[in-house]
């Protein structure tokens, strides 16, 4: 089983749409195994975000992330990365598809709900970046028979 980070943004919060946006992953059945509330500072953000801190618009990402905390939490499921990217849709919220989780809530590239991993290699950075090991949880939910065939998991 994978392992993924999704943030919820302060777009997210703002709206009251917290709730709306995990049940879409509860229901998925993605299993969460960590979560908690963090703000982030300057240097969480340019760690974070270390790919896009010398764009003329990482000032603007530094200031929409710290309008308030945001939520981190990691998702455990079968293909978790790529389940978790499809469910959010595109960057740009404007050409993501009905039904995603930005195609939904969403009209801007910014201001677009969620981060996800993109990848194994960078969800394990960006889980290690938010959770200490003994944040991060192992359970077998009741219903994981109900989730997968007896021989995915």
């Amino acid at each position: 089983m994978q392992k993924t980070l999704v943030i919820i943004k302060p777009s997210a919060i703002q709206r009251a749409l917290v709730g709306k946006v995990i049940s879409r992953f509860e229901k998925k059945g993605l299993q969460i195994v960590g979560f908690k509330m963090v703000y982030l500072d300057d240097k969480m953000l340019e760690i974070h975000y270390a790919h896009l801190k010398e764009k003329p618009f990482f000032k603007r990402i530094k200031e929409s992330m710290q309008v308030t905390p945001v939520l981190v939490i990691a998702l455990k499921g079968l293909d978790a990365i790529e389940v978790v990217r499809k469910m959010a849709g595109s960057t740009n919220s404007r050409k993501a598809e009905p039904g995603t989780i930005r195609g939904d809530y969403s009209m801007s590239i910014q201001e677009n709900i969620v981060h996800t991993s993109d990848s194994v290699e960078n969800s394990t950075i960006e889980l290690a970046r938010f959770f200490k090991e003994e944040e991060m949880f192992e359970y077998d939910p009741l219903i994981l028979p109900h989730l997968y065939a007896n021989d995915e998991y």
